[in-house]
């Protein structure tokens, strides 16, 4: 289901999940329960205006991630509310263990000055009066959400904590992010069998089912950090000479373009890329739109040399970069395929996107057809959850 925007906030788009009116409801219901000694009426309208506090709460919580980010100059695409709470998307990775610790903290130190505020407020509003007793709960609530957020195992903000604290004791993000997400899938499967433990025992089935929901929702996502990690360590240490192809053709620089044209261009199985030579050395690419450019009486006369595109001006990469650094130019130049040159400065292959995606789903394991690897090879296109291109932006940025 797709999100629905409903505004921004500090220039950052908010959007709510169409699940997220579901925990809306369950929220009022339970706080019009609560408040039910004030009568219909009032228990119903202080209900829905606790759940709507409660979730600005957690929006403010979002917002204290998402501007602590902002100050490290990172990109905050989003703050969505959703089934379980909110999330803020935040494009790259802090660049120090410090950091990543100040944005992780950020949220749960917001919560936890809410609870101060409205503890305070507390003291200054009637004892007996609906609203001192809403802004008691609020101010319990946000210290739950604090506290409930620094258990240490991802997804939480404690997992972020905690994976800042092994990175500055290792040096490894990786590593950190590896144990921080094994921790969550501790957590929450032992959230799933509390939450039948809780069910058998009590037979409150709904409480039962939210705390085992959670803990699914962590395992989904520990999950998730884990595998999207190890696709980010991949990426950096496969390079370009592990994913490039010979998938071209060498030709003399010398012979005519008449010459070129009816040798290889009529050959239907004939790769489409070309690369002249001369004297044994590499001159440049071959680009057949250049040919057509050039009007057929004249290709009796002029060489491929001439229209030959040099090595030092064709988009390339060296043998040893990285598959991330390999995706970034592709993404940011808007390129079909690269050059890679070996170290003498001669071509070694070529790369694509295609190339990059077939050798990731050998290392992998991922399930990949050759359909699919031509189908990207043709359109460009990274797989439906295989976002190649955010995902090296994020890790070489």
């Amino acid at each position: 289901m797709q999100s629905w925007k409903i505004g921004s906030l500090f220039g950052i788009p908010l959007f709510l999940d169409p699940l997220w009116f579901i925990v809306l409801g369950l929220a009022t219901l339970n706080f019009s329960m609560a408040y039910e000694q004030w009568g219909t009426t009032i228990a119903w309208s202080a209900g829905i205006v606790m759940a709507l506090l409660l979730f600005t709460s957690v929006l403010l919580h979002e917002l204290g991630h998402s501007l602590a980010a902002r100050s490290q100059g990172i990109k905050v695409n989003s703050i969505t509310l959703f089934l379980f709470g909110g999330i803020a998307a935040i494009e790259e990775e802090s660049k120090t263990p410090a950091k990543a610790f100040q944005v992780a903290i950020a949220g749960p130190l917001v919560s936890i000055a809410l609870f101060l505020l409205f503890s305070v407020t507390t003291n200054i509003t009637p004892a007996t009066s609906p609203v001192s007793a809403m802004v008691t709960d609020l101010a319990r609530i946000n210290l739950v959400v604090a506290l409930f957020n620094l258990i240490p195992g991802l997804p939480l903000d404690g997992g972020q904590v905690l994976k800042a604290a092994v990175w500055q004791m290792t040096g490894n993000r990786f590593q950190a992010v590896h144990w921080a997400a094994r921790a969550g899938q501790i957590l929450g499967y032992s959230a799933i069998a509390l939450g039948f433990v809780v069910d058998f025992l009590t037979s409150e089935l709904i409480t039962g089912l939210w705390i085992a929901l959670i803990g699914w929702f962590a395992v989904r996502n520990a999950n998730s950090y884990d595998r999207l990690t190890t696709l980010q360590e991949t990426l950096l240490k496969l390079l370009a000479r592990d994913g490039m192809t010979r998938d071209f053709r060498v030709v003399d620089a010398g012979q005519s373009l008449r010459n070129f044209a009816d040798s290889y261009l009529l050959d239907t199985n004939a790769p489409n890329i070309y690369f002249a030579v001369a004297d044994g050395r590499y001159q440049g690419m071959v680009s057949i739109d250049d040919l057509r450019l050039v009007e057929r009486g004249e290709w009796e006369n002029r060489t491929l040399q001439t229209i030959v595109h040099p090595l030092t001006k064709i988009p390339s990469v060296a043998e040893s970069t990285s598959f991330a650094e390999v995706i970034n130019k592709l993404e940011n130049e808007h390129l079909p395929r690269i050059t890679v040159l070996s170290p003498a400065g001669t071509v070694a292959g070529v790369i694509d996107r295609g190339d990059i995606v077939r050798e990731l789903a050998q290392k992998l394991n991922l399930r990949l057809t050759d359909e699919d690897v031509q189908r990207i090879k043709e359109d460009g296109s990274y797989p439906p959850g295989l976002e190649l291109g955010t995902i090296a932006k994020s890790i070489t940025h």
